[in-house]
Formats: C-alpha cells, structure tokens, sequence
C-alpha cells in the first residue's frame, strides 16, 4: 500500500508521462506538414513543458510541507512537547497546512501542561508517602519484589545502620537475617508474614539498652494483583516482653504458693467424704462431693498455670525420646476409656502399628492428648464418637482427634489458642493455648476444624525421629 507522498509522486510522473506522449503522438499522426505544424508542436511542447512544472511545484509545495509536518509530528510523539511546527515559511497559516500545524502546536502545549501537572503530582505524592514513611516512629523497610531493599525510614536506620540499604550490609546487622529471610518468605508466599515466637524475636541493641523487635512482613501489590514488593515492620516489644516476664513470674509463684493449701484442702474435703469425721447426711455428702469437684478443678488450673509459666520461662527442658505413635493413642485412649464410658461416648483409635517413631517428649505429648481429649469428651453428647487417628506425612507424623460434639463457632477459632480463651463453658481456658506451646515447642504445628453441630477435629503434627545407625561387630578371623 502507497502512502500519501508516494501517491503524489506517481501522480506527478503519470501526468508528465501523458504529457509527453500526447505531444510525441500528435506530432507524428495529427499534425500535418507546415507552418502550422511547427506552431502545433511549439504548443504540444509548452503544454508539457507546464505540465512538468505543475508536477514540479506540487512535490516542491506539497510534499516538502507533508514531509516537514510529519517530522514535526515525530518529534512531539517522541516526548519532545516543546517542539513547534513553525508554518510561517509555507504559508499564512490560514491553508489547510497551516491549520493543522496550529492544531499541532495546541496538542503538544496541552501535551506538555499535563505532563507537568502528572510530575508534579507524582511529585507531591512521592514526597507525601516519603514523609509519612519517615514519621513512622516503628522501623519500616521497603523492599521490591525480589527481596532487594528499596527505602528505610529515620527508625529503621538508627536501628540497622544507614547503610542498611545494601542487602549484603543489612544481613550482616544483628537480626538481618532473620528480616531477609521474611521478606524472602513473604515475597515468595504471597502473603503477610509475623515472627511472633520469642525464639525469633530480634534483638537489638540501641545506645547502652537492648531492645527486642517482632518482625511482621506485608507483600504489596498494585490494582491488578501484581506484586510490587514488601513493606516489613519491626514492631518494638521490649516492654511487652518485660511485662509478660514478670507476669509469668507471678504466675509461677502465686500457683505454686496456693497449691500447698489447696492440697490441705483437698485432703480434708476427702477425710470428710470417707467419713473419718463421722457420717454425713446427704445433703452434707452432696456439698462436700461438689467442693471437692471444685477443688480438683482448680487444682487442674494450676497446674497448668504453672505448667504455661514453666514453659514461658524456658525452665522445663524437654526430654526428647523416641516414642512410638500407636502406643501414645492407645495409652491416651486407656487413660480417658472410663471417662468416656460413663457418658456413653465411642472411644476408638484408628492408625497402623507400626507407624514412624517420633522424636518427642514423653511428658508433653501425654498432656497434648489429654488436654485435646478432655474437651472432645466434655462436648461432645451421649452416643457421640471421639477418634483418635495417626498418618505419616513425610517427615511428621499428623496425629488427628475428632468428635462429634456440637463444634465451635466461626468467629472464635481464630482466638482458640489464645490463653484464657475458652470456646464454651466449663474450660479454663489454658488448655488449649498449653497444647499449642508443647506442639510448637516439640517442633510440630496445630491447626483445628469445627462447624457447628458438625463436630471438631484437632490435627497436630509431630517430627519423625531420625534413624540412628548403629555398628555391628565383625568377628575377626
């Protein structure tokens, strides 16, 4: 396809090609000899002459005009807006030509008014981010989408350093690898990451004080979903940890100062119960009976008061040893069968003998199951099934213990690890969160299910124990 100057090129050609041929024609056929033959071919001859120079001036006053306008246009397109396509030298300015360069001149003034007015938009905006950025008083990082870092702000460098901005410097300060290991976590995930463990908090000293940080990460995307990069936050817990340190000092030293009385108490609430005081009347029997429910249930919290306080402390060391699965289930389901006989309620084990050992702590996995066992029974109703189950899983062992009681709400699964969180009456609520710390502590994770009236199911998963290669003797000789 011929474009427009292309076009008047040919045209300019074909009419100068006519031209001559007609003249060439009518000398040779038409025109007689003569005199007039001589003025017909002068004629013939001018009328080509003109026509050549027709064609002549079009390309001199058309195309070159096309020509000019159309670099003009380029040069606007490509980003130079203060360009003008200056038409005074052709013309008026009031010919078509002249219109359309005028027309082009607005364009690119309009052009040139917007961009100036989109910079300096974006201009206000990066300031007013960069500002927002920088009053933040927590640490804020900000890192595109492979991880690299973008921007600190005021906090973050006199926690990090000002040359944290390099990612091989930022690994190098106290925590740093724990960061980039978030943000690598966050980026590759797709989704917010928090270090909410105190093992993984980031310890940090700033002038002669050390300060523990908790590191949460959030990905960022645009409007379409793309991801742009990670803003990471380290959230200043010093004083909180100072606070739950000294709370879970208390706990340990009020539980474990109440419990000697309580003891006393229990004992003489069983001396009146057998009746080694003299014979009780029933209503007496009844009281006492329910006192001594009430005392057994207290002395349950505090146990595992103490036994939260123990594990916050870092006092209980566990001793890990190589444990079977399917005993742990069978133990777990002997130790909870009379319970769960008298309320009617199915207590079943369903996993293979001759599962993977575990590598755990013999101590905290029978409290896991009695903990997880004891709420399946209290809710779960006469007739109703509690299954204990067990299934490898690569490297764990997912253990599974599910009832058909009457579940747990939607809004409160979220916080039904927290401490005191009880999902329904009865509970201290610190049993759960108790499970939870054994699991986590032992190397495993915890996740639960429930809809109403549909049941509960637990799943946790503990590690596989390693195989230990022992040498044989060879006889030698």
């Amino acid at each position: 396809m011929l474009n427009l100057t292309q076009r008047l090129m040919l045209g300019c050609l074909l009419l100068v090609g006519l031209s001559l041929t007609l003249a060439v024609w009518v000398h040779r056929v038409l025109v007689p000899e003569g005199a007039a033959h001589g003025r017909a071919l002068l004629i013939l001859w001018l009328l080509s002459g003109a026509s050549i120079l027709v064609a002549a001036l079009t390309l001199v006053f058309v195309l070159r005009p096309i020509q000019q306008l159309s670099r003009d246009i380029r040069r606007i397109v490509s980003g130079d807006l203060s360009h003008r396509a200056e038409w005074g030298r052709h013309g008026t300015g009031s010919d078509s030509f002249g219109i359309i360069a005028n027309e082009m001149n607005r364009i690119a003034v309009q052009l040139r008014e917007l961009r100036e007015t989109e910079a300096g938009r974006r201009q206000m905006e990066f300031q007013l981010s960069d500002a927002v950025l920088q009053s933040i008083f927590e640490p804020i990082i900000v890192t595109d989408g492979k991880g690299h870092v973008l921007k600190i702000n005021k906090s973050a460098a006199e926690v990090l350093g000002s040359a944290a901005t390099d990612r091989m410097v930022l690994a190098n300060t106290p925590g740093g690898e724990k960061i980039l290991d978030a943000i690598r976590n966050a980026v590759q995930m797709q989704r917010a990451v928090a270090v909410e463990d105190e093992a993984a908090m980031l310890p940090m000293r700033i002038g002669e004080r050390e300060h523990s940080y908790r590191l949460r990460t959030t990905p960022m995307r645009d409007s379409e979903g793309r991801l742009l990069g990670a803003v990471t936050t380290l959230e200043d817990v010093t004083s909180l940890q100072d606070t739950d340190r000294f709370k879970t000092q208390f706990i340990a030293v009020a539980s474990a100062k109440l419990r000697d009385p309580l003891l006393r108490l229990r004992r003489g609430l069983y001396a009146l119960t057998q009746g080694f005081a003299g014979e009780l009347r029933p209503l007496q029997v009844e009281l006492v009976t329910a006192a001594g429910q009430e005392a057994q249930n207290l002395d349950d919290l505090m146990g595992d008061l103490i036994e939260v306080a123990e594990l916050d402390s870092g006092k209980r060391e566990p001793q890990i040893e190589r444990l079977l699965p399917y005993a742990e289930l069978v133990a777990a389901r002997d130790r909870m069968n009379d319970v769960a006989c008298t309320r009617g309620i199915r207590l079943e084990v369903r996993a293979f003998a001759d599962l993977s050992y575990i590598q755990a702590d013999r101590r905290a996995v029978r409290t896991i199951f009695d903990n997880l066992l004891t709420n399946a029974l209290r809710y779960t109703p006469s007739g109703g099934e509690v299954t204990l189950e067990a299934e490898e899983r690569k490297q764990f062992i997912q253990f599974t213990v599910r009832d058909t009681g009457k579940g747990i709400a939607a809004e409160r699964l979220s916080s039904i690890f927290d401490r005191f969180s009880s999902f329904s009456d009865g509970g201290s609520g610190l049993g759960l969160a108790l499970v939870r710390r054994l699991v986590e502590s032992l190397g495993g994770q915890i996740s639960v299910e429930s809809r109403l009236s549909h049941g509960t199911t637990f799943r946790f998963t503990l590690p596989v124990a390693t195989v230990e290669l022992g040498r044989h003797p060879v006889e030698v000789g």
